[in-house]
């Protein structure tokens, strides 16, 4: 999938910033998961780019980083 394909892809998805994003913008990844895949994009240009991996793709990134933290 090309980006263009991606954001017409993903513009009708929910999605949502980390928990850990402060209030006052600044370097942000948004994500939005669907049944299938995890669509991740740049909070500051929601129209450019958006990366699609697996859910397990995804699982394997933010699996070490929560345990991390505790999370």
């Amino acid at each position: 999938m090309n980006n263009a394909e991606s954001s017409i892809v993903a513009s009708g998805l929910a999605w949502f910033k980390s928990s850990y994003s402060g209030t006052e913008g600044g370097d942000c990844v948004e994500i939005a998961a669907t049944k299938t895949v995890v669509h991740v994009r740049d909070s500051k240009a929601a129209a450019g780019p958006v990366l699609t991996v697996s859910r397990a793709a995804w699982a394997g990134f933010v699996g070490p980083a929560s345990s991390e933290r505790g999370v």
